[in-house]
């Protein structure tokens, strides 16, 4: 007897090129093949031709009136015949199905499924069915190796088999709170549904099963991370205090609020797993130096890890000024992939020695040969940018270090209960005093000339101004401004100006020139591609102009438009673009709205859809196959707080009730990190 968890090729019919196949698009065991759902239904509920609108697709089920006729021509044949429907007669026609006329007999009933011409009262027949079927016929995803009509074959195979024995994942308790459908009515529903009402019934109770076994895995994962059994960091709490008053700006009271979370966990000796996020500019960096003050302290060392050089050397500098009038003499050095190799050798033996306090760098902090002393704290910036093994690999250095990632691109609440449900979240949702909100404008490609003088008039009253190109030379595949054309036209136009090139092909040297010259207000204007999208620090910068807009999506835009708008003055971002696509016109609708980075987040989340999260790609929310995590969020809220239940109880995973979650857990979570 077959059971759900047996291997699919016992199926009859399933080869070594049909399992190929069917291995493709996820499926392995027939339980993966009953839960491969259909992503629609077509009604083929039976119609009459005067209720049916033109260009419909109908079922009709009539008398065939006359026999059918096949007429070839070349490669190509039609099938014809007549259908009398009550008192009308509709003609039939399929395209290459030569075999339906076999079917056909003057005086029989049949069924028809097709597009109605109501004009010509004719019918484009897409396939004979069963004059007694079900109303709705599920439609699955397919490929070129797969039919849609083989699958649901293989699926009616094996729920024979296995119908009404298959394990119900979602305990009792919470199917009866929520009154969803047992597994068993739930496959057979989606697969099989007698109208739409039961497939809608059969869909909800999937999407929250779906939500609810994803939210369960994040819970385990957070489980499993906690048994990292951290280190106790015993900070010195006069020290930091010392050290927050000595800074030459007041925290935030939102700065104040996160920085005590942080150092309630490292207080604990449980591992810490925190995601730091606030919008572009609200003072991120304080509370990270903060917690690594903390960690020093302590006599231990902190790193922080940027995945870009320029940010890493960004750090590296706002670092030693933050720690400047500290109590203790702190030795911060930064690890890069460029630097020399004696330089190189030499922070890997002071970094093992405990002579180095703060390590600052790109990946080059993963290398095996890159040993500390005693690491406390891993900070992660711009975390999305890393994969799981990488966050693991500098979180496996050492004696198991806390983790503060962090991020400038703000996550909606979607966002963070899906891709970050595993994490514990930090929130900065206050700007620092005084800061004015960034102006921001539209206009198109033959406004150019007017964009161009504002900034001229900027940086005439001392400010600075960057333009961004998507791309550094010409490409005849995109209509496109590029940077190196966009600086020789600037250095013409403007031969009073000093004007700087920036972008990802230049020496790490030459990059670190230009920012410091740009910085030191020796380049008025910098033209750059997207090498400046986060890291940049220049106070005085108050002009953003950003060419073809509508090539960047909104995160990235947003990012760009936090590089300006840093210092005292008013700042501006002009987006430059003529959008070809209702997608781009309202990503820059959405930019000229708002400067609220949660709610640009949001919009962006539902203009672009989802990804994937348990493996290693970190950007978007998982592809969930029945829900939408977007659309359904109190539902995967509901299944959130219902997974911490289940979890929160000790012994949870050997109660009855939910032997059979533990069973597909422990089976399909074995190849997650940190889960065996």
């Amino acid at each position: 007897m077959i059971t759900h968890n047996d291997n699919v090729n016992l199926l009859p019919g399933v080869g070594p090129k049909r399992l190929d196949a069917l291995h493709e698009i996820g499926i392995f065991t027939i339980e993966d093949l009953l839960t491969y759902f259909p992503f629609r239904y077509e009604d083929l509920g039976e119609r009459i031709p005067s209720e049916t609108l033109d260009g419909e697709k109908v079922t009709f089920k009539g008398v065939v009136s006359s026999p059918a006729i096949v007429t070839r021509f070349g490669k190509k044949n039609q099938t014809r015949f007549g259908l009398l429907i009550e008192h009308e007669n509709v003609r039939v026609t399929f395209f290459n199905q030569p075999w339906v006329a076999q079917n056909i007999t003057v005086g029989e009933e049949v069924a028809v499924y097709g597009t109605y011409n109501a004009a010509k009262a004719s019918m484009t027949g897409m396939k004979m069915i069963n004059a007694s079927i079900d109303a709705l016929d599920p439609i699955y995803p397919a490929t070129k190796k797969i039919t849609a009509k083989t699958i649901r074959h293989l699926i009616e195979l094996a729920w024979a088999e296995v119908r009404g024995n298959m394990p119900t994942l979602v305990p009792k308790k919470i199917r009866e709170k929520y009154r969803l459908l047992d597994r068993n009515a739930e496959i057979e529903n989606m697969h099989f549904p007698s109208d739409m009402l039961s497939a809608k019934l059969a869909r909800r109770s999937a999407a929250f099963e779906e939500f609810f076994i994803f939210q369960m895995r994040l819970q385990l994962l957070k489980l499993a991370d906690q048994n990292f059994s951290g280190e106790e960091i015993n900070y010195d709490i006069a020290a930091i205090h010392k050290f927050e008053m000595g800074l030459p700006f007041k925290l935030t009271a939102a700065q104040k609020k996160v920085i005590a979370e942080i150092l309630k966990d490292q207080k604990r000796p449980i591992h810490m797993n925190r995601l730091l996020q606030g919008d572009v500019g609200s003072g991120k960096t304080v509370v990270a130096a903060t917690a690594m003050y903390a960690a020093i302290t302590a006599g231990m060392q902190a790193a922080i890890m940027a995945p870009t050089e320029i940010l890493a050397q960004q750090h590296a500098i706002n670092l030693t000024q933050l720690f400047e009038n500290a109590d203790i003499n702190l030795r911060i050095e930064l690890l890069t992939s460029g630097l020399k190799a004696s330089a190189r050798r030499q922070i890997i033996e002071d970094l093992e020695s405990g002579e180095i306090d703060i390590l600052v760098g790109t990946h080059a902090l993963l290398q095996p040969d890159v040993m500390f002393h005693h690491l406390g704290l891993a900070v992660i910036d711009e975390q999305h940018r890393f994969g799981v093994n990488q966050r693991a690999a500098l979180r496996e250095n050492g004696v198991n270090p806390d983790i503060l990632a962090m991020t400038a691109t703000p996550i909606p609440r979607t966002l963070s209960i899906t891709a970050y449900g595993e994490m514990d979240i930090s929130v900065i949702d206050q700007l620092p005093n005084g800061r004015k909100t960034i102006q921001t404008k539209r206009l198109s490609h033959n406004q150019l000339d007017s964009a161009m003088h504002f900034v001229k008039q900027q940086v005439d009253s001392g400010a600075q101004a960057y333009i961004v190109t998507p791309l550094i030379e010409e490409s005849e595949a995109l209509d496109v401004q590029n940077a190196t054309a966009m600086y020789e036209f600037i250095k013409l136009t403007y031969p009073e100006y000093r004007i700087g090139l920036l972008h990802g092909r230049l020496s790490n040297d030459e990059k670190k020139q230009l920012m410091a010259d740009f910085k030191a207000n020796d380049i008025q204007i910098l033209v750059a591609t997207t090498v400046i999208e986060v890291g940049v620090d220049v106070p005085n910068a108050t002009v953003m102009v950003i060419l073809d807009a509508d090539r960047f999506g909104l995160a990235q835009l947003h990012q760009l438009r936090g590089r300006v708008g840093r210092g005292e003055r008013q700042s501006y971002t002009i987006l430059v673009a003529d959008p070809k696509t209702d997608y781009g016109t309202a990503r820059l609708d959405a930019m000229v709205e708002t400067t609220n980075g949660f709610i640009l987040a949001q919009r962006d989340l539902e203009l672009r859809g989802s990804g994937d999260i348990l493996g290693t790609k970190q950007s978007g929310i998982p592809e969930f196959v029945v829900g939408d995590p977007v659309k359904d969020l109190t539902m995967m809220e509901i299944a959130q707080q219902e997974a911490i239940t289940v979890v929160s109880k000790e012994g949870w995973d050997n109660l009855p009730e939910n032997h059979d979650l533990v069973d597909y857990l422990s089976r399909t979570m074995a190849h997650y990190r940190y889960f065996d």
